[in-house]
């Protein structure tokens, strides 16, 4: 988790563009994040329901998002 501890870090930078680079890469490593534990959750029998509990969304908005990968 260097990566994100770092990006974290360099997410407060007094620098708008450091910050903003840094923002835009914790989103896409949230992504792959969440991607693999969704996936995860599924191989194990988790119902979509259960996932979109887990992340605080609607199963139709987690289904549509991971449904078809």
């Amino acid at each position: 988790m260097t990566e994100a501890t770092d990006l974290a870090a360099r997410a407060g930078d007094r620098d708008p563009r450091v910050g903003l680079r840094a923002v835009a890469a914790l989103r896409r490593l949230l992504e792959q994040l969440e991607a693999v534990q969704v996936r995860s959750a599924r191989n194990q029998g988790w119902s979509w329901q259960e996932i979109a509990a887990e992340l605080g969304v609607s199963r139709q908005a987690v289904h549509k998002k991971y449904g078809r990968q």
